[in-house]
């Protein structure tokens, strides 16, 4: 079945209070894209963030964002006050996020609600600490230890801590058993108002595709609970890092620093840190988009230390094996795998096997070289086609400031008149393409240039900021959306059948 969806981070809704949140603005998001005939909302990660504020690296694989708790819902359960929370700076540009004044401002707001809120915690709070045990206990623990030792990466912790030493632990657990429940509590309230949302959307035939990225920060409770899934020395030190070799963008190649897995490991202990990981995303998420797939093929290795990614080397992952055994034991499993970049057969191959859609970027369509396999008429139906992703800039930002043959290659391709609007003709290509599923930009939409843009990748200290203006989501526009998507037959099925018949 055709369908389409738009691509807005959670981050980016508007709100009073800094950042979007899993409040009013996103359920108002919901009824905008059921007005548009759009079936699907994808989100980027919705985890805990670190140092540059990037979804892509987390804390934890499992934890929700406590920047996404919203504050008026909490407000409206009486575990804060309004005056307490207005108490707090959260900025004054609307269209920025400023993780600072978030970052000073929100724990303190949740420590309030915290305080209340385990006086008497709802009926369904011991359940939700039973069921998601496997990772919260260590969750809790982690983020505890973190903050006794202001902050710093677990491997420069007390040597008892960093090694989990059961007794130093278990001293730990007794003595700061408030602080623990506190992290605990703080998930409990992300992941209620989260599966509120997520209720309320399929209720209304939205269905949430997140994104969760193949590796995991160092600096986690994912290591540091679990040393042994990852290639880590005697010292807990990463023996090679993630990342991706030189290319026609970058001659250093991009050094990404993440921990590898020990795939020996886990193979001979049946995957079961995937198939956790893998299950509680596909509860999480309606589906799941894996960045980085082709790293199930084969992955990028760098010596730990080197200062650019020019001395790695491929290594072969028991991909087929690992996905043999998540559809064993989970079923039939619905994933986008991100297939971009540095692709072969074998990562073709593994592709084809597992049946999973890859993707298509209309971005990368318009090299003068050579015909490229993301030109509209090459894109094939088991595929999810996009103008651009979150790492790309917007389609105006594209056209502003890609290279000047590129983008009359693209004009003249889309047949773009000079007075027609480049953002649109990238839109309505993407739509009537053979993709079975077509993924847009909310910027796109809007037509925004790259001061919209969500991410720049190799950049700090600029990205995951934009926030939309509020009112930009309205009935007008997304009775324009409605009619291109009914054009190019991308209307939910029922739907579509509707307006065939009037």
């Amino acid at each position: 079945m055709r369908s389409s969806g738009i691509l807005m981070p959670i981050f980016s809704l508007p709100s009073k209070y800094g950042i979007g949140t899993l409040g009013k603005s996103a359920f108002e998001f919901v009824d905008f894209l059921e007005k548009s005939g759009q079936t699907y909302w994808q989100v980027l990660p919705i985890g805990t963030t670190s140092f540059g504020d990037s979804p892509y690296q987390s804390f934890s694989s499992y934890a929700g964002n406590p920047y996404f708790i919203d504050l008026e819902l909490l407000e409206k359960e009486k575990f804060i006050s309004k005056e307490e929370i207005e108490a707090f700076d959260f900025g004054s540009d609307n269209t920025r996020i400023d993780y600072e004044l978030i970052y000073k401002s929100r724990y303190k707001i949740l420590r309030k609600a915290y305080e209340r809120f385990i006086k008497n915690p709802p009926c369904d709070y011991e359940k939700f600490l039973n069921k998601n045990a496997f990772w919260l206990n260590d969750f809790a623990l982690f983020s505890c230890l973190k903050d006794l030792h202001n902050g710093a990466s677990f491997d420069c912790w007390k040597e008892d801590y960093k090694t989990r030493n059961p007794e130093s632990l278990a001293e730990i657990s007794r003595e700061y058993e408030k602080e623990l429940e506190f992290y605990k509590v703080v998930q409990y309230l992300f992941f209620s108002q989260w599966y509120a949302l997520k209720n309320y959307a399929n209720q209304k035939g939205i269905y949430i595709i997140g994104d969760i990225p193949i590796y995991v920060a160092f600096d986690s409770a994912d290591v540091w609970s679990s040393p042994e899934q990852f290639l880590l020395d005697e010292n807990l030190k990463p023996k090679s890092v993630a990342g991706c070799p030189p290319d026609a963008f970058s001659d250093e190649g991009q050094l990404w620093g993440n921990p590898l897995y020990n795939w020996n490991y886990m193979k001979k202990n049946g995957f079961a840190w995937w198939i956790n990981r893998i299950g509680f995303a596909c509860k999480v998420f309606d589906t799941v988009r894996i960045d980085h797939f082709r790293a199930f093929s084969a992955y990028y290795s760098i010596p730990f230390g080197d200062k650019t990614a020019q001395n790695g080397v491929w290594k072969k992952c028991p991909g087929r094996a690992l996905f043999k055994k998540l559809n064993e034991t989970l079923g039939e499993l619905n994933i986008i795998a991100e297939d971009l970049g540095t692709i072969d057969d074998e990562v073709r191959a593994l592709l084809k096997y597992t049946g999973f859609p890859g993707m298509k970027v209309l971005q990368f369509a318009f090299s003068t070289d050579s015909e490229s396999s993301y030109l509209p008429h090459n894109i094939g139906k088991n595929c999810v086609v996009y103008t651009g992703t979150h790492d790309n800039d917007t389609a105006i930002g594209y056209m502003l400031e890609a290279d000047k043959d590129e983008v009359e290659f693209a004009r003249g391709y889309l047949r773009i008149s000079e007075n027609d609007s480049f953002n649109w003709a990238l839109i309505k290509s993407a739509m009537q393409t053979a993709a079975d599923t077509c993924i847009l930009q909310m910027q796109d939409f809007l037509g925004l240039d790259n001061h919209a843009r969500i991410n720049k990748p190799s950049t700090v200290g600029v990205n995951w900021q934009w926030r939309i203006s509020e009112g930009c989501t309205n009935d007008w526009l997304a009775k324009i959306i409605y009619d291109c998507t009914k054009t190019y037959f991308r209307l939910p099925e029922n739907r579509q059948k509707a307006d065939t018949k009037e």
